[in-house]
């Protein structure tokens, strides 16, 4: 029983029609799922991913007509999305420069050829190159070329003020392993600590930044809700379920999505996370080919479809 990888990202948005423009349109990604959020049906819960919407590649966003975040730490910090190789990373900063969005030049992020920018609302996003060999399903409605396409989740980086007590929950709870250490003054004040997830990989490691001196940071738009992890199976979702429960360590439970199930904790700082199963997916409810297109709500929420279509602003 081992997490395999991020499953998803999901953060916040204040605009719901200019989130889309930016990652549909400029970003290229495809919008696998246009539903609400399940606790507060006023507000979108959008989902960006691959053609597939394979479980791995999802940046997913709150609508909720928030204030802008407040950065610091107790917090996750930068979400980094995988391209191909450098050459990729060459196309998209002309991509970007010419829609106007400040990036900077590509650099080394732990090894790896990265850029930096920061969507309309100041999310703090990476393009890393992952060497090409994981799979993805390209889009063919994309305006970005398949060799280009963004191809996924990369490493997710969390900021908190002191490393220990996150270690212990990250190692002995949840089986991450600590493999690597490194410097980047552009995205932390301290030291960052690799914890691979699973067999680890561009896919598959959370980045820990400890930064004591930073204020503590809010919530609000431009920022993270929370990142999910993989569990492959619901068989070992299950066995995750029975963990947490049997040491005691305060969780949700489980909670069924309906488009994949979910267990949410939080580390020693107050950092949300999840795990999520593989399965369903989001072909569960809409056929592959028009996913995305129209709103799509659970089953238990299907008899209050008038309702909350009548509190949604149009996107």
């Amino acid at each position: 029983m081992k997490l395999t990888g991020i499953h998803h990202v999901t953060a916040i948005s204040a605009n719901a029609p200019q989130n889309r423009r930016f990652y549909v349109e400029t970003l290229g990604m495809r919008m696998v799922k246009k539903t609400v959020n399940q606790d507060d049906t006023s507000a979108y819960h959008l989902f960006y991913a691959d053609g597939a919407g394979s479980p791995g590649t999802d940046l997913t966003f709150f609508d909720w007509p928030a204030p802008p975040a407040k950065r610091g730490t107790h917090s996750i910090t930068r979400t980094s999305l995988r391209v191909a190789d450098e050459t990729s990373l060459d196309w998209w900063r002309e991509r970007l420069i010419a829609a106007g969005v400040a990036v900077s030049d590509i650099r080394a992020i732990n090894g790896r050829a990265a850029i930096d920018f920061e969507d309309p609302e100041g999310q703090r996003l990476t393009l890393i190159a992952d060497g090409g060999a994981i799979p993805f399903v390209a889009w063919d409605r994309s305006s970005v070329p398949a060799e280009h396409q963004i191809r996924g989740l990369g490493p997710v980086t969390i900021s908190v003020p002191k490393l220990e007590r996150t270690e212990l929950v990250l190692g002995k709870l949840l089986g991450l392993e600590r493999i690597a250490d490194y410097r980047d003054a552009a995205h932390a004040a301290g030291d960052i600590h690799v914890f691979k997830v699973g067999d680890g990989g561009p896919a598959a490691e959370l980045h820990v930044a400890v930064e004591p001196d930073l204020p503590q940071a809010r919530e609000g738009a431009g920022g993270v809700h929370h990142l999910a992890l993989r569990t492959p199976t619901f068989g070992e979702y299950d066995e995750w379920a029975e963990r947490l429960r049997s040491t005691g360590y305060p969780n949700s439970g489980p909670v069924d999505r309906f488009y994949f199930r979910s267990l949410y904790l939080r580390e020693p700082n107050g950092i949300l996370i999840e795990i999520a199963s593989d399965g369903p997916g989001f072909a569960t409810d809409e056929p592959a080919e028009t996913m995305g297109e129209k709103l799509s709500l659970p089953p238990f929420l299907e008899p209050k479809r008038r309702q909350i279509e009548a509190n949604l602003k149009p996107l």
